[in-house]
């Protein structure tokens, strides 16, 4: 059970889900960036906060598919699952390998700027706890979110959208890594002033 709770909704099931919604300017890439986003800052939502952040990316005021809430849920909840686990395996919500490489490189560029929109919605692209390396690998993010790629789907094409993938990935983990262990100190240092709280532990 546990791993099919980590495993993404597909990135078509999440298509299919926004057009359920008549949301057409988001793409599932971008929405699962800005989520990871928010999760990597240190936020945790509940599921009606969680809906409502959603309708205010797709610009609806709320969702009228039933089944578009177990698939934000799910969306939700297996990204959690994936960063916070100690197999390292968290996954960016791309298209398939076998898709077009420059929809595929497409969709990761919208993918760093959900990140990086829902990152900086919790205040952490100016947080002066956050390392120079951090700081670093959000210039660098901006600089993919940003990027125009001239791919004509060689080998070395694939080669390289792979190793940029694999870059982001690994910042994301070092993001969420560093930020959470911030947001655990500075409770843990909350509840040893005052001792009679012993929800912490």
């Amino acid at each position: 059970m546990e791993n099919v709770i980590q495993q993404l909704p597909g990135f078509d099931r999440v298509a299919n889900m926004m057009v359920a919604e008549s949301a057409m300017d988001v793409s599932p890439s971008e929405l699962h960036g800005h989520l990871t986003g928010h999760i990597a800052a240190g936020a945790r939502m509940q599921p009606d906060q969680l809906k409502k952040l959603v309708c205010e990316l797709l610009d609806i005021t709320m969702l009228v598919d039933q089944d578009s809430a177990a698939v934000i849920q799910h969306l939700y909840l297996a990204s959690c699952a994936q960063l916070e686990g100690i197999e390292l395996e968290f996954t960016l919500l791309l298209p398939q390998d076998d898709e077009d490489i420059v929809q595929r490189a497409e969709m990761l560029g919208r993918w760093c700027q959900g990140f990086l929109s829902g990152f900086g919605l919790y205040g952490k692209h100016t947080d002066a706890t956050l390392s120079a390396e951090a700081k670093e690998t959000l210039d660098d993010l901006a600089n993919i979110a940003n990027i125009s790629l001239d791919l004509e789907g060689t080998e070395e094409d694939e080669s390289d959208l792979m190793e940029v993938e694999e870059y982001v990935r690994m910042v994301v983990l070092m993001l969420f890594t560093e930020c959470n262990q911030a947001l655990l100190k500075q409770a843990q240092a909350l509840a040893d002033a005052q001792p009679g709280n012993n929800r912490l532990h």
